[in-house]
């Protein structure tokens, strides 16, 4: 693999946000891509929510190329069959909304870093014991800032990433790492219709760089 586990996790760590998006024009996808690196993003995600998402990704990681140090995952992946598709593509990691364990026991056979979605104290239990180093709080606007903070107190060497409901302000970030998460994931807070559907990749660069800012100044 091109980076390793300890090296993913430490990008996350680093700049504390993982854009989450997916659009069906490669070219769009390019633009964001770009907006995400120049701003300081490390770590990407795109998810596997249109018909064409494996052609777009494949497309996208090559793209990405010119960018050694980008982390490039897929999120929204739910079978063993997907994930080894997508791994093919290009995928350095995998992220899935719900805890599967036939895919957490695919992506270790292939030693392929994964992570699940938990929604309970159980399914992090269980995702623990499957081999998570990282969980996904989602959807994070359901399970709140409050349950990171109950996860942490029983498991406190666990990272969380909370995704869904995450917002670039400063007060709904502060409120998330002060609850103890590792990093946020950003979806459509982060991405505004208009910038994508105009292209306007500037001001998209411009509010990542700042939301960054945000991060560092809280962490």
């Amino acid at each position: 693999m091109k980076f390793s586990q300890s090296d993913m996790l430490q990008a996350m760590s680093d700049t504390g946000m993982i854009p989450v998006f997916n659009h069906a024009d490669i070219e769009v996808a390019k633009g964001v891509l770009n907006a995400s690196y120049k701003a300081g993003i490390r770590v990407f995600e795109f998810t596997n929510r249109a018909t064409n998402s494996l052609e777009v990704f494949r497309e996208l990681c090559t793209y990405a190329s010119r960018y050694p140090d980008m982390v490039m995952g897929i999120g929204t992946i739910f079978t063993t069959e997907d994930a080894n598709v997508f791994i093919d593509a290009g995928a350095d990691f995998i992220v899935s909304p719900a805890l599967i364990p036939e895919l957490a026991v695919f992506c270790n056979s292939k030693e392929v870093f994964w992570i699940p979605g938990c929604a309970t104290m159980s399914e992090i239990f269980q995702a623990k014991k499957l081999g998570a180093t990282l969980v996904k709080a989602f959807p994070g606007n359901v399970v709140g800032s409050a349950f990171v903070a109950a996860a942490k107190s029983v498991y406190p060497e666990l990272h969380v990433m909370p995704t869904g409901g995450v917002e670039p302000t400063e007060e709904n970030l502060k409120e998330w790492f002060d609850a103890g998460v590792y990093c946020v994931g950003m979806g459509s807070q982060l991405f505004k219709k208009d910038w994508i559907k105009n292209q306007q990749f500037d001001l998209l660069e411009n509010k990542i760089a700042d939301t960054l800012q945000v991060i560092k100044k809280i962490k």
